[in-house]
């Protein structure tokens, strides 16, 4: 028995026959295209910032303010380092994957190697340095100390900053919020038993001294 419909024009349920439903994706497609070459072409006058041109900056860093020329490229772990000598705060991998360079920023531990340091203006910066008063050792730089908490030692840096981090955070972490807070810095040494506890010591410390600081 012969059919009485072509199968190129058959109807789906909702109306459309399939050459309309393809007509209409080529259409879309073409749609896309001209909008695509539009768009690139309003970019094409969009200004170009000379990553070498130098800025104004203020940095706020553990409680004083640095006025300086960066170029907006310049991480802040550059500036730190190598404008302002403050060197407590390390160079490890520059990728933000070992943590070594971790400072507080609005007391939240970030890697500086990632952050550039024109984001960083108008926020409260905090380095190691920064946790010492005059020659005396802060809660958690003691309790590292007192624990045993690194063998070379290169890595402390950061592994303090993030546990002063996570201490401002949460004053009395259990076990498993203090390996949560230091899970984003690496110690090649595996001193990791150590870091643990000298960071439940340190909470102690601050408690005994009126809370977090």
């Amino acid at each position: 028995m012969k059919k009485n419909h072509d199968k190129k024009d058959c109807k789906c349920n909702h109306g459309i026959s399939r050459r309309g439903f393809l007509t209409m994706i080529g259409s879309g497609a073409m749609a896309v295209a001209v909008s695509g070459k539009l768009s690139a072409g309003t970019t094409e006058y969009a200004e170009v910032i000379n990553p070498e041109e130098m800025t104004k900056l203020t940095l706020l860093i553990n409680g004083y303010r640095h006025r300086l020329l960066v170029e907006p490229r310049w991480s802040l772990l550059y500036v730190l380092r190598e404008r302002l000598a403050m060197t407590g705060t390390k160079v490890g991998c520059e990728r933000g994957e070992c943590g070594a360079c971790t400072v507080l920023i609005d007391n939240i531990p970030r890697y500086s190697c990632m952050t550039l340091a024109v984001e960083a203006e108008g926020s409260q910066i905090i380095t190691l340095e920064g946790l010492m008063k005059e020659e005396e050792l802060g809660p958690v730089q003691q309790a590292f100390l007192e624990k045993d908490a690194f063998q070379c030692g290169y890595c402390t840096p950061g592994q303090i900053m993030a546990v002063e981090g996570l201490l401002i955070a949460n004053p009395n972490p259990s076990p498993e919020e203090i390996r949560r807070g230091v899970s984003g810095n690496l110690c090649r040494c595996g001193s990791y038993a150590n870091i643990f506890k000298a960071a439940k010591y340190a909470s102690e410390l601050k408690r005994a001294k009126g809370g977090a600081e």
